[in-house]
């Protein structure tokens, strides 16, 4: 990078200062007036910033991995923000006061970049498409010509950042890039439409862009509906459209009934069920679940046919929302009662009742192993006269590939292979499960796939050989027709699946340019002064509070260690000895006064203000605290140990944050006497400055927290869900902004 060096300082004739050339030799050297000279600091500190913001303070960036795309933003944040300076302050067209506007203004964008890939909102493989718009942008806008045929074909990242410079409102076509932009930002994020016209109610498009996001999002359309704002009276006043008027109907209702019927919405602007079943069934836990699971049913078979109900997403939402609220719950919270006890709310359950039950609450792993494998499983199987095939027919395979997850999750899938009709019906099932990958929306199926060859090899290797077979098959299928992602999936499934076993010798980091699986190396979680930074977050309901004691003792009374509790929100751990290794936890303050938000907040703000990046998170807490601590997961993060229940969108949410994070997490419940040693296990690796080699770490652990629940434990090698959102990330280059 450039850092021009200053070679002759300030001429008192005011003349300024004269930039020498780049180290590359091809930016003359060129005079800036004293009046300036502040606007080009502030641009070279920035890019500094930027460039320091992957964690490691060079003059390069990184991200993903990637050696091509990394070169090619660490160019566009040198040399060509280098070039831009130039060429601003050497163009004689330009006058004073709008040259100090476009270098002011080329420092908000490096800000906005830097901010905005930190948090997924601004993709740094665009970082050099930003930088030749702005400087296209200011070659127009000095023609005083209108912007907008030049930002038309660009994403919504690019161009609110290129035109994020105040300098830009003077241009007459100011007012129509910011209704351009909201229309570009309502398609990038569309379930943030409604956010986003609260302050737009009376743009252009603000009505058509109601009723397609509507449609999408129909619970934010009748929350927003409710409200006594423009945009609320802005909804309400568009009657050229059923769908709408409906919502609206429910959302200004005086029986504040609206959240009862909306997940029937589809079926209620249809004359299928009318609010006066729904009023008859509303305070009965059963029958209200009940006209849940018929309706989810009801609309899987009907998406089967092609026709997606509206709201069936919010439908399946709710289903799972009170299948656990209603049910799971109470089965979990009296796990020490007796088996009568402790499951007599299934009891009028029916066989479809119960298997919303199993599958609504394993997505997340909110249903205790126990309470499926002795409550939920046996007695869903007794009412269907123990005949699997025949349950998976009555709820139109609705969620099979995530109740297979399951069942090959808690070692049931044998037992239910058994009550098939025929063992053929059972491989045909099998042959589906990973068949038509390609076709999903999403990855949640393939990482359903993905999980349970990791059971099944070690439980059902006859099966687990079949799947392969089924995923070698299905790869040629998708490489005759030319399906790119059924390409990149079935081809990542491969390689995963035959890397489970060893003799096979497959290379991961090689065959998918994925990070290293089963190691974590002590360079990667050092930064440039040897340091190595953690971050852990403790909740403060009363198991947090005894964590949080807990932890304090035991620190405290290692000698390799030391605590600076001097601050009211957290504390540091220091290592004594070996490699210097600190480790921020916040205080378990008042949960209930959402002190803890305080606390973590400010423990953030330290770190951030100091220029320390975490590469290691730890969250000490309840699984419904899980997703407060992975919003504190950065791109620096190399390690994730949750210590609670993992499930595909808290594993997605974490990679989204930090594509590289090796994840540790349980598929039951968090265990406090197998978090702490996992944790003095891998601190001391640390200490020693040694790299994190999984297989033999395990084994360890293993061998120190030797109690009922490690089993639920997963290391991140065995975490083939997870490994595969990264490879396919990484194969098609999709990135989550």
């Amino acid at each position: 990078m450039k850092r021009l060096a200053l070679i002759l300082g300030i001429f008192f004739s005011g003349q300024g200062f004269i930039y020498a050339q780049s180290e590359t030799g091809s930016i003359p050297s060129y005079n800036v007036p004293i009046i300036r000279q502040k606007k080009h600091e502030d641009i070279d500190k920035m890019q500094q910033q930027l460039l320091g913001s992957d964690g490691k303070a060079d003059n390069s960036f990184s991200f993903n991995n990637d050696e091509d795309a990394s070169r090619i933003a660490t160019n566009a944040v040198t040399t060509k923000i280098d070039w831009l300076q130039y060429e601003i302050e050497t163009n004689a067209g330009i006058d004073n006061r709008m040259k100090i506007g476009y270098l002011s203004g080329l420092t908000a964008i490096l800000s906005h970049m830097r901010t905005g890939w930190l948090k997924k909102e601004v993709r740094p493989s665009h970082f050099d498409q930003i930088i030749a718009l702005y400087k296209k942008l200011i070659d127009v806008n000095q023609k005083k010509e209108s912007l907008i045929p030049f930002i038309s074909y660009f994403p919504y990242d690019i161009v609110y950042t290129a035109t994020l410079p105040r300098i830009f409102e003077e241009n007459p076509s100011y007012k129509q890039i910011k209704d351009i932009l909201l229309v570009k930002y309502c398609t990038q994020y569309p379930q943030n439409t409604f956010a986003a016209l609260t302050n737009y109610p009376d743009a252009p498009m603000a009505d058509s862009l109601i009723k397609v996001a509507g449609r999408q999002y129909p619970q934010q359309l009748y929350n927003y509906a409710q409200a006594n704002n423009k945009l609320s009276y802005k909804i309400q006043r568009i009657t050229d459209d059923q769908f709408v008027k409906t919502i609206v109907s429910m959302a200004r209702s005086d029986n504040n009934n609206g959240q009862i019927y909306f997940p029937f919405l589809d079926n209620i602007v249809k004359g299928k069920i009318t609010t006066a079943q729904l009023d008859a069934a509303k305070d009965d836990r059963y029958k209200y679940y009940r006209l849940l699971v018929n309706t989810q049913i009801d609309y899987a078979r009907r998406a089967l046919n092609g026709d997606t109900a509206i709201g069936f997403a919010d439908l399946t939402k709710r289903l799972e929302r009170k299948a656990f609220d209603d049910f799971v719950d109470e089965i979990n919270g009296l796990h020490e009662s007796p088996n009568a006890v402790r499951f007599k709310c299934l009891q009028p359950l029916n066989a479809q009742e119960l298997y919303y039950l199993a599958v609504s609450t394993y997505k997340d792993n909110l249903i205790y192993t126990s309470s499926y494998v002795s409550g939920v499983y046996p007695l869903m199987m007794s009412k269907i006269n123990n005949r699997g095939d025949s349950l998976l027919v009555s709820v139109t395979f609705d969620h099979y590939r995530k109740f297979i997850s399951q069942a090959a999750s808690y070692n049931t899938l044998k037992s239910f292979f058994t009550t098939f009709k025929s063992d053929a019906n059972a491989r045909d099932l099998m042959t589906a499960f990973a068949t038509g990958l390609e076709k999903s929306k999403g990855l949640e199926d393939g990482v359903d796939v993905a999980d349970s060859y990791a059971s099944l090899y070690e439980t059902l290797p006859d099966l687990a050989k079949q799947m392969l077979a089924n995923i070698k098959r299905n790869l040629e299928t998708n490489r005759r027709s030319g399906n790119q992602r059924g390409i990149a999936i079935y081809t990542i499934l491969s390689k995963l699946f035959l890397s489970a076993n060893p003799a096979n010798n497959i290379n991961l980091t090689k065959e998918l340019g994925i990070p290293p699986v089963y190691t974590v190396p002590f360079s990667s979680l050092a930064n440039e002064k040897g340091e190595v930074i953690t971050q852990m977050f403790f909740y403060g309901d009363e198991d947090g509070k005894m964590d949080f004691d807990i932890f304090v003792r035991t620190f405290s009374g290692d000698p390799k260690w030391k605590v600076d509790q001097s601050n009211s929100k957290f504390v540091v751990a220091k290592t004594t000895s070996g490699a210097p290794v600190y480790l921020y936890a916040n205080r378990p303050l008042p949960n209930e006064e959402d002190q803890d938000y305080v606390a973590q907040n400010a423990m953030e703000e330290y770190l951030e203000k100091n220029n320390l990046s975490p590469t290691v998170t730890f969250h000490r807490g309840h699984s419904y605290h899980a997703m407060t601590s992975v919003g504190y997961v950065s791109p620096t993060n190399r390690v994730v140990f949750m210590g609670s229940c993992g499930g595909f969108n808290l594993i997605d949410s974490i990679l989204r944050r930090s594509s590289d994070a090796h994840i540790i997490s349980s598929k039951q419940t968090g265990y406090r006497d197998i978090n702490l040693p996992f944790i003095r296990i891998f601190l001391e690796n640390l200490r020693n400055k040694k790299d994190i080699d999984w297989i033999p770490f395990w084994k360890e652990f293993r061998a120190a927290a030797h109690i009922t629940g490690m089993e639920d434990y997963i290391p991140p090698y065995k975490n083939l869900g997870a490994l595969f959102i990264k490879a396919y990330k990484k194969e098609t280059g999709e990135e989550d902004i």
